[in-house]
């Protein structure tokens, strides 16, 4: 969720808040690595370096760089989502006209403004990711609608029935084990992806994004 959104964890809160969300796209202007999103399952972890067998079935050899970060999710829910929250929101385009939401991160409040925004995503083909400012939570008939603000503009965004919904959360090195989840937000290197930031499934949450 490439601007990097995924900012610096301290401890407590503003320690969660710098380190765990997904990177946003790198404008041409900006000069940056290109990034790519490492979604997958540990196989090993060990120092500064972590490989991941990817969703897509490829093991992949992550770097992790000096003062990395590490966060993770915990569920929250739809009634959490309140006006004046900032959220992170993969989205795809809805056969009715919209938008539906595949999943939700509701940021901490440390973390408002980063990333802001609407921009795709490849969370799915299509899919895109919007992070900005809830305007209303209304329920309707057809289940709850967000409508969001970023950048002077408004967007409304479905969210479905069993769509997951997650904050950021902490974690600990002793959280890397083989099997556990894992989104990467990293930067192409010659010698393979670079991380600044892990976020990890932990206590059967996963990241969703």
């Amino acid at each position: 969720m490439i601007k990097n959104i995924l900012p610096a964890l301290v401890l407590g809160l503003s320690t969660i808040a710098s380190a765990a969300l997904p990177a946003a796209p790198v404008l041409a202007e900006d000069q940056k690595p290109e990034q790519v999103h490492i979604r997958g399952s540990i196989v090993d972890y060990s120092g500064s370096a972590l490989k991941v067998k990817t969703r897509e079935g490829e093991t992949v050899d992550v770097t992790l760089a000096d003062g990395w970060k590490l966060a993770s999710v915990a569920n929250a829910a739809v009634t959490d989502i309140k006006p004046g929250d900032f959220v992170g929101i993969a989205s795809l385009p809805s056969a009715g006209g919209g938008d539906g939401a595949l999943e939700v991160l509701i940021f901490p409040p440390a973390m408002k403004g980063a990333g802001e925004g609407s921009y795709g995503w490849d969370l799915k083909p299509n899919s895109s990711m919007t992070n900005a400012t809830v305007a209303d939570a209304v329920k309707g008939v057809d289940g709850r609608t967000v409508t969001v603000s970023y950048q002077g503009k408004e967007k409304k965004i479905a969210i479905p029935a069993g769509t997951p919904v997650v904050t950021i959360a902490p974690a600990t090195k002793d959280d890397l084990v083989p099997g556990a989840v894992v989104f990467i937000p990293a930067e192409k290197a010659a010698s393979g992806p670079l991380a600044h930031q892990v976020l990890v499934g932990k206590n059967g949450v996963v990241p969703p994004m």
